[in-house]
């Protein structure tokens, strides 16, 4: 019990694996320190290792280096598990604490700074000098390893620090701890005309040519289940075939399809929708409301929708060259786009008359320069906000100043800024 304890408090803490880094440094320096002093210090010439001076002073300046950078990283780790802690959860500081490639470069820093001070003891500078050149090789050689070991720190923290990334990295410990405590009985039951994701990921992009390749060989069709951007589990359908499937490599097929755990832009328009509207519903999110900011994401979803407006959508049925359909892929439609941009803004802006008033001008706008018959969801929006907007208001006067159309929100409305005539002298 007592071994499975301190297993448990070895496994919890921060300090353990740069601890046996830092031993394994110090083991490293006696071992070259041995080998250079049983050649002699002749192991290593004098040009690549440079003279003894210049030695003292390199080795003096990486370990300073190394102590500031390690304590500058500590202090920046310090900080970004209290943001998380603020704004994610108390109980993600745990996994952060645990991430051993985090550890791992701590434990490089400090055995950096180790390495370099027992190296320097060994650098004899009085007369003609001697230098032990292999200890003192491996020493730039860890150098340039925490060089390198900074930059991929600084992107792997950015990254667990992102809200995909510390929820996948407790979404993996889950994972791991799911398939040691309830191990599968075997690889589930294979459907031929089922092509399934072999890991769990956010659709971001497709190889479209090789797709249509690999259908085309086989003679059939595939048909994409999930929509650009969907999550698709682990073992879910990625594609169903039509026609014969005996002779599609269903392998292959699923390796064409790009999963990663956050969207991208790349071949996901739906996804900048996505990130305005974010951005918007947090200006208008009680107490720290800020229309204006909501109002400037109107502005860019108003253009976006506007260019939408008049152009063709693709019908997602892609051909060989012989015209036969081989990739059918799930398109978002002209209505798909307004109810991703409006659904929850024409809810959340009825609070705000600086956002209903903008929403208003867009929607009419809109109206004027999209066909008819994608007139339907733009008409459904108003709707909605003018229903939103009467709920939030009693007063009639209220809510007629909240929805007129304003580009400005509140500034250019017709209640607020007279027309110019033309004709006026």
């Amino acid at each position: 019990m007592v071994s499975l304890r301190f297993r448990h408090r070895l496994r919890a803490s921060l300090w353990i694996t740069p601890l046996l880094c830092v031993l394994a440094s110090v083991a490293l320096s006696f071992v070259t320190v041995a080998l250079d002093r049983q050649f002699g210090d002749r192991l290593i010439p004098v040009p690549i290792t440079g003279s003894p001076d210049a030695v003292a002073n390199i080795l003096s300046t990486i370990a300073s280096a190394m102590v500031t950078l390690t304590t500058l990283v500590l202090t920046v780790t310090t900080v970004a598990v209290q943001l998380a802690m603020g704004q994610f959860s108390p109980r993600i500081v745990r996994a952060l604490l645990q991430d051993r490639s985090s550890q791992l470069a701590y434990g490089l820093f400090a055995s950096t700074f180790t390495f370099a001070i027992l190296a320097l003891r060994e650098v004899n500078a009085v007369n003609e000098g001697t230098v032990p050149g292999l200890t003192v090789l491996v020493a730039y050689l860890l150098m340039l390893a925490s060089i390198a070991t900074l930059f991929l720190y600084i992107h792997h923290s950015g990254n667990a620090l992102r809200a995909a990334g510390l929820i996948d990295l407790v979404g993996d410990h889950l994972n791991e701890e799911l398939n040691r405590k309830y191990p599968a009985a075997g690889p589930p039951l294979a459907r031929p005309d089922v092509v399934v994701s072999p890991e769990a990921g956010l659709v971001i992009d497709l190889d479209h040519p090789a797709l249509i390749a690999a259908a085309s060989e086989a003679g059939c069709a595939v048909e994409m289940v999930p929509l650009m951007g969907d999550f698709v589990p682990a073992g879910a359908p990625l594609f169903r075939v039509h026609g014969d499937p005996v002779r599609l490599d269903h392998a292959h097929v699923a390796r064409l399809v790009v999963l990663a755990a956050e969207r991208t832009h790349g071949d996901d328009p739906a996804y900048g929708f996505r990130k305005l509207v974010d951005i918007a519903e947090r200006g208008l999110a009680q107490p720290f409301t800020d229309p204006t900011t909501a109002v400037m994401v109107i502005d860019r979803l108003h253009d976006c929708l506007r260019q939408l407006a008049i152009r063709d959508f693709p019908s997602g049925r892609h051909y060989d060259a012989g015209g036969e359909v081989r990739l059918i892929e799930r398109t978002f439609s002209w209505e798909g786009y307004v109810r991703l941009a409006f659904d929850e803004l024409c809810l959340a802006g009825a609070a705000s008359p600086q956002a209903s008033r903008r929403l208003r001008a867009a929607l009419e706008d809109l109206l004027t320069v999209a066909p008819p018959e994608r007139h339907p969801p733009l008409k459904r929006q108003l709707d909605v906000l003018v229903a939103a907007v009467h709920r939030r208001y009693e007063d009639p006067r209220d809510r007629r100043a909240a929805l007129v159309a304003d580009q400005q929100g509140i500034g250019s409305g017709s209640d607020l800024a007279a027309d110019s005539d033309f004709h006026a002298r």
